[in-house]
């Protein structure tokens, strides 16, 4: 009985794992102090966490259920995600509160629609952005095709709207471009997907029109990141 194994799939193996995290993170509890509390090496709570291979122990679980006062039934109902889009603007939020919320909605990948991936913001160039999702066990892909050129910038930031979009959606003519929002249906079909971008308000920033294209193509709900 000792080895017995769950047999989630890999997916599910990962919202698992996202979910277990969410819910010790939200109690202020550190990887140790859930451990203990579950009677599991801290090693193995961190396997669970990892979103590895290799799949937990039903019982592990079950111990790590019960620590953190809840049901099995509700833990692995949790597990049951949708795929989907999600719409991200880092505006005015710093990484620790825009990992955490990618955590909240059960992000798999972060699909970065910046031209240039970089920003004065400490965190969300493209490097430390990726090495901060990686932690938290989240992917990171940065579709260069579907960036908006700089001199099509302005008429977002002035109120000039349906000219920016108008410019944009000529740019997602381009071969690079279809590729990228073909990459990009791909992983809405599968996965639960967060388009990056800077705005807050998806309104005034490009990856609208990046979200409501790829919507039609993958036939997948687009929500807003809280």
């Amino acid at each position: 009985m000792a080895g017995h194994r769950s047999t989630l799939s890999h997916d599910h193996t990962r919202a698992l794992a996202q979910r277990v995290r969410a819910l010790r993170e939200d109690r202020g509890w550190t990887r140790e102090r859930l451990a203990e509390k579950a009677g599991v090496a801290v090693g193995t709570l961190g396997r669970l966490e990892s979103e590895g291979a290799i799949q937990p122990g039903f019982f592990t679980v079950g111990a790590v259920a019960e620590a953190l006062e809840v049901s099995l039934d509700d833990l692995f109902r949790e597990t049951k995600v949708s795929p989907g889009l999600w719409s991200a603007g880092y505006e005015g939020r710093d990484i620790d509160s825009f990992v955490a919320s990618l955590l909240d909605s059960r992000i798999d990948v972060v699909a970065d629609v910046r031209l240039t991936p970089i920003s004065r913001k400490k965190g969300f160039s493209k490097t430390r952005l990726g090495e901060a999702l990686a932690e938290a066990g989240i992917d990171y892909t940065h579709l260069r095709g579907l960036g908006n050129p700089k001199d099509n910038r302005a008429p977002f930031w002035d109120g000039r709207l349906d000219v920016g979009r108008a410019r944009f959606r000529g740019v997602l003519r381009s071969e690079e471009a279809r590729s990228d929002l073909d990459r990009l249906a791909e992983h809405a079909r599968q996965s639960r997907v967060a388009v990056l971008c800077f705005e807050k308000d998806e309104n005034r920033c490009h990856r609208q029109i990046v979200l409501e294209t790829v919507r039609k193509r993958a036939v997948v709900p687009v929500t807003p990141l809280a």
